[in-house]
């Protein structure tokens, strides 16, 4: 069982992502804007984040980047799960520090199996 903070806006999509979170054995932390979402994963250290990017205030790619270059979070991996579906934001979004990028709504089986891939391979 892993620890995952889910940073999104959506009360749909948070829902959503915590019933899929759940039924595969893991526990859920939530936040709903990038600013609460920083300050909950340097509190509560999770052992991954699921990071939207359309966030109010701080985008969820700028987000990323404050997690990733600081020390006290930089090892936990990031998955973008967003709507925004172009090349340029995938590639933007990986150079900003995330692991993974996913279109929402992603299916249900694709999302575990990359969050155990990222989880297999923290040290």
């Amino acid at each position: 069982m892993a620890r995952i903070l889910i940073i999104d806006d959506s009360q749909t999509d948070t829902a959503v992502f915590t019933g899929m979170l759940e039924r595969n054995g893991h526990q859920v932390l939530t936040a709903d804007n990038a600013e609460a979402g920083v300050e909950a994963c340097k509190r509560d250290l999770p052992d991954l984040v699921l990071m939207d990017v359309i966030l109010p205030g701080m985008s969820g790619f700028q987000a990323t980047r404050v997690l990733s270059r600081d020390p006290a979070t930089s090892a936990i991996p990031i998955i973008i799960v967003s709507s925004k579906n172009m090349e340029t934001d995938r590639v933007w979004g990986l150079r900003q520090g995330a692991k993974d990028y996913m279109v929402k709504p992603p299916a249900e089986r694709d999302l575990i199996t990359r969050i155990n891939a990222l989880l297999d391979a923290v040290p």
